[in-house]
């Protein structure tokens, strides 16, 4: 067996893995919505007033909006439930955060800049176009409608 034949025969065995970064970017985003999410429903007067200073219309409304989208973003990502239409709503908060706190702050994430929001933007998006990935309960409702 040549070098090709050996890459290529590697290669075929690590695509049996392709799921792995799918799942792993769905719980990495869902544990970092947690946070947040916790956060504001602590304390979601105090948001409404943040939003309010940061002269986003609607503040009350939309500190329940965004704190109801990001609960909602850790159960169905952590799930792998309607990971595509949950992906736009919370694209949606990270380019509103983006705007109203991050933007200003330059790049840097040591900064408070736009950096994590972005990344976070970039993973939402991937899974937007791939889906949930094999272990998600997407997955399982598929396989169940097609059969």
């Amino acid at each position: 067996m040549n070098i090709t034949d050996k890459y290529f025969s590697a290669s075929a065995d690590i695509e049996k893995a392709k799921f792995l970064p799918l799942l792993l970017m769905r719980l990495l985003i869902a544990y970092g919505f947690y946070g947040p999410a916790i956060m504001k429903w602590n304390d979601i007067n105090s948001i409404a007033e943040w939003f309010e200073s940061l002269e986003i219309p609607l503040p009350y409304l939309n500190a329940y909006l965004a704190a109801g989208t990001e609960t909602l973003g850790v159960v169905l990502l952590f799930l792998g439930l309607g990971t595509r239409f949950i992906t736009i709503p919370l694209i949606i908060t990270m380019l509103v955060a983006i705007k109203t706190v991050h933007w200003a702050n330059g790049f840097e994430a040591g900064e408070n800049g736009f950096e994590i929001p972005l990344y976070y933007i970039i993973m939402l998006l991937t899974l937007f176009i791939y889906g949930s990935g094999k272990l998600s309960l997407d997955r399982l409702i598929e396989k169940k409608f097609r059969s």
